[in-house]
């Protein structure tokens, strides 16, 4: 299950933005580990969107999914990896309380072993994009 790194969390007072490292596979092949997320805290959650929120039995631990349904009592939240666990299929809906902020914008660090110049031109075109809302994550929620 992603964790998210503390460091958006201590400015969340001062600014509604924030930046937040992804840690695990929950996510793939949307987010991979080492990703950088620029959140915007407080941001209204839509269907689709990559989320970021508290886990519910571990307040301390912050992780991303995707909203995918809104359910009697917050989000139903799931990741991109089927595969993976750790989403509303193990702890159920999301409270709206613990949900924190929508995550906007993916930035992929260069990795110590990209020298190349075909490697470093693939990091190029790849290492930033926008997250943008998943609609077909309905699809995902009824195969489930």
């Amino acid at each position: 299950m992603p964790e998210l790194s503390q460091e958006g969390e201590r400015g969340r007072a001062a600014a509604p933005w924030g930046l937040a490292e992804v840690t695990g596979p929950s996510m793939v092949p949307t987010l991979q580990h080492g990703d950088r997320l620029l959140v915007r805290y407080g941001a209204a959650v839509r269907q689709g969107d990559v989320v970021v929120l508290r886990h519910p039995f571990q307040q301390d631990l912050l992780v991303v999914k995707r909203a995918v349904e809104r359910r009697e009592g917050g989000w139903w939240v799931l990741g991109d990896n089927p595969y993976a666990g750790g989403d509303s299929t193990d702890y159920g809906v999301v409270p709206d309380e613990l949900v924190l902020g929508t995550a906007r914008f993916r930035y992929r660090p260069l990795r110590p072993g990209q020298r190349s110049p075909l490697a470093l031109a693939r990091w190029a075109v790849s290492a930033a994009r926008p997250l943008l809302p998943d609609r077909s994550a309905s699809r995902r929620l009824r195969a489930r």
